[in-house]
């Protein structure tokens, strides 16, 4: 199933895509998509094609709310690890990014006041379905609710040159465009067979697959969930692919009047403009 949120900024509703493609009003049978909702049980319990119509125009914003925190995944291909000239890590590396950053996806990429180096990173979106603690590897993907496509848009000066927390360059509104939809779980059988692009104006920056993933999907819940419990609704970023602006010779970072197209294969498709803030 793919599930939507759809309407204008702060008054989004739930839907859903049906087999057909196109969009259903789910508001009369979930007050919205969030990790009490998220359940197997309430997903079983929704019947996509007897859903009103809506609108294949309306708006969609970020497919789920009430999320509770972002945890990003740094580093975790290997050809990105290597454009960076940094060796592979040897554990996750984990940093938290704020959900006031979370935006629709299609929505303005809203560069900072005086940034200069905002960089995108097309990127593996997992929302947890079942907390837990302490989550055994073998058992991690049951806990997963669905996968998206998320936008790691970071600006490099505040990550890299202004201390060493990076959750400063990650966190800027609009810096965490996620959807289109959230496609559950039983629709995507192996997250590390999924291909990733990003286009900039029309030319492919980033092009990858999950396979190429230092630590999978499963390692990277199993190893979180042992620093921090994951609850129903977080939000789990698991890294890009080569092919961001900080990697180029020389850099080239977003200007406003720049498109950006995100795909992640069977995730569906962003596309966003870059403004001044």
């Amino acid at each position: 199933m793919k599930l939507i949120r759809f309407g204008p900024k702060g008054r989004e509703k739930p839907g859903v895509i049906d087999s057909g493609g196109n969009l259903r009003d789910a508001s009369g049978v979930v007050a919205d998509w969030s990790g009490a909702t998220l359940t197997d049980q309430s997903l079983a319990q929704i019947s996509a094609d007897e859903l009103p119509r809506i609108d294949t125009k309306a708006r969609l914003g970020s497919p789920l709310t009430g999320v509770g925190k972002i945890v990003g995944i740094g580093l975790n291909y290997r050809a990105h690890a290597a454009e960076a000239g940094l060796e592979a890590p040897t554990e996750p590396v984990i940093f938290l990014k704020a959900t006031s950053a979370l935006s629709g996806p299609c929505d303005d990429i809203v560069l900072p006041r005086g940034s200069v180096q905002t960089d995108w990173e097309v990127e593996l979106a997992v929302v947890i379905g079942t907390g837990g603690s302490y989550i055994p590897q073998a058992q991690a993907l049951s806990h997963v609710a669905g996968y998206c496509i998320a936008n790691d848009v970071s600006e490099r000066d505040y990550q890299l040159q202004r201390g060493t927390q990076w959750s400063r360059g990650k966190s800027a509104d609009t810096f965490a465009p996620l959807g289109p939809w959230l496609v559950t779980r039983d629709e995507v059988p192996d997250p590390q067979n999924l291909d990733l692009k990003l286009s900039l104006n029309g030319e492919v920056m980033q092009s990858g697959n999950s396979a190429d993933m230092i630590f999978t999907v499963a390692e990277l819940i199993a190893s979180v969930s042992t620093y921090m419990s994951l609850q129903a609704g977080d939000v789990m970023i698991t890294g890009t692919p080569p092919g961001v602006g900080l990697g180029m010779k020389p850099p080239r970072y977003l200007r406003p009047g720049d498109s950006l197209c995100l795909e992640v294969a069977g995730l569906g498709e962003q596309n966003a403009r870059v403004v001044v803030g």
